[in-house]
């Protein structure tokens, strides 16, 4: 979860350094947060898993 999240978080910030060419195909940084934010919801939202820890946690 903490990578995927730290992923997420510096694809963001490079997506917004570089403006509206962020979001184009042309540049890398587009495709590098389609990866990045696949990798935060592939295996079930952030908030689920950390609602299964703290179930096993809490028994």
């Amino acid at each position: 979860m903490f990578a995927s999240e730290t992923a997420v978080e510096a694809a963001i910030k490079a997506v917004q350094i570089h403006g509206g060419y962020g979001y184009t195909k042309e540049y890398t940084v587009e495709r590098l947060f389609r990866d990045a934010k696949i990798t935060e919801i592939y295996e079930g939202t952030n908030e689920i898993q950390r609602l299964v820890i703290s179930r096993e946690l809490l028994r």
